[in-house]
């Protein structure tokens, strides 16, 4: 019986916590003017939304450089240029692209990896917004020296207002947040006995665009 009651109670907070992540999720968009910052990292995703927002910042003068994050291997820097019109200026001076990420975790380690490389104190994170509470967490882990702006891109597919009324969205809601609580599980562990981010990372850095003459 008592362990029934503990099910019962672990039940309701999840979904209650569920319930509060959707709310948070639907109140990062749309997403307000960010200040200024050091640089724009944007996570690569299903579309090329997240991409051409944050090239638009850049070209905004929101920050000096963009680090793309998590490309695909076989994609060429041309073909990712493409997918911006009218960017290509701004893709041969000040475009980072990443490709050794290969989830959200990766991400993280190459963003950290590029703003110590590049001694940036600041960024702007650019993606998805239901992704965007997971990035941060896995981002502040591994470079809590960095200040985070989070400027999240709305979902067309995903309704955040009635998102219960649908089962893909409901799904993608529910797995999303369990994502969320393992990685806020870990960083917690971490942050408790002390093992933050290393220092410094043996990984190479990101594919650098030339800089500007």
């Amino acid at each position: 019986m008592r362990f029934l009651s503990v099910v019962v109670i672990l039940a309701v907070l999840w979904v209650v916590g569920l319930f509060a992540f959707a709310d948070r999720v639907r109140a990062i968009t749309p997403a307000p003017e960010p200040a200024p910052a050091d640089g724009i990292v944007a996570l690569t995703g299903p579309s090329a939304a997240r991409v051409n927002t944050a090239v638009r910042l850049l070209d905004q003068g929101k920050a000096d450089r963009l680090l793309v994050s998590g490309v695909n291997r076989e994609v060429r820097r041309q073909e990712l240029r493409a997918l911006t019109p009218g960017s290509g200026a701004l893709f041969d001076c000040c475009v980072d692209l990443g490709f050794d990420a290969e989830n959200t975790m990766g991400n993280a380690q190459e963003i950290a990896a590029w703003a110590r490389a590049k001694g940036f104190d600041s960024l702007i994170v650019v993606t998805s917004d239901y992704h965007m509470p997971r990035s941060l967490l896995e981002i502040r882990g591994m470079a809590p020296e960095v200040a985070l702006t989070a400027y999240a891109v709305s979902t067309p597919s995903l309704d955040t207002e009635r998102w219960w009324r649908s089962t893909p969205d409901a799904r993608r809601m529910a797995l999303e947040y369990n994502k969320y609580l393992v990685v806020l599980a870990r960083e917690t562990v971490l942050g408790l006995t002390g093992r933050n981010a290393p220092e410094g990372d043996t990984n190479a850095a990101p594919d650098a665009a030339p800089e500007a003459a």
